[in-house]
């Protein structure tokens, strides 16, 4: 099964959008096997956004995503990467497909309430940033034989 990390960011913590977010994904059919809130460090985040360093927006984009607590959490399930993006929706939410999570909740590019892993390997980059082996839990969900070959 393919894993993926997905963040809810700062502004989605805010809002109180936690709970709504989470159950798109269980709803959805994917399994979380690890999930803290947390507050990032800059360090971190600078790690996090590596390929942005030099942008115009790489200074914000870190002053933000440290701003406030976050919910890093790892998702699986088939092709759980390309799932996760779709409901996700576009980066800008004024693109974003109508009844995804950003086109339902994000306001505007720097503040669309989700982080989600674009490719199997940032997701694995990702999810060994945030997560130590140990902290992710392997188990069976009885409804996964109801679910999926």
């Amino acid at each position: 099964m393919e894993r993926t990390f997905i963040m809810i960011k700062p502004d989605g913590v805010q809002r109180n959008l936690v709970g709504l977010i989470l159950s798109r994904f269980e709803q959805k059919g994917y399994k979380l096997v690890g999930m803290k809130l947390m507050q990032i460090s800059r360090e971190l985040a600078e790690k996090h956004y590596a390929e942005h360093v030099g942008k115009p927006f790489f200074q914000g984009t870190v002053g933000y995503i440290t701003s406030s607590p976050v919910v890093a959490m790892v998702w699986e399930g088939k092709n759980v990467v390309a799932g996760a993006r779709e409901m996700m929706g576009a980066t800008n939410p004024n693109n974003a497909v109508a009844g995804s999570i950003r086109g339902t909740y994000g306001l505007d590019i720097s503040r669309n309430v989700i982080h989600g892993s674009d490719s199997p390997a940032s997701a694995e980059r990702e999810i060994n940033l945030y997560f130590a082996p140990g902290e992710l839990i392997e188990y069976t969900k009885a409804a996964d034989l109801w679910l999926s070959e």
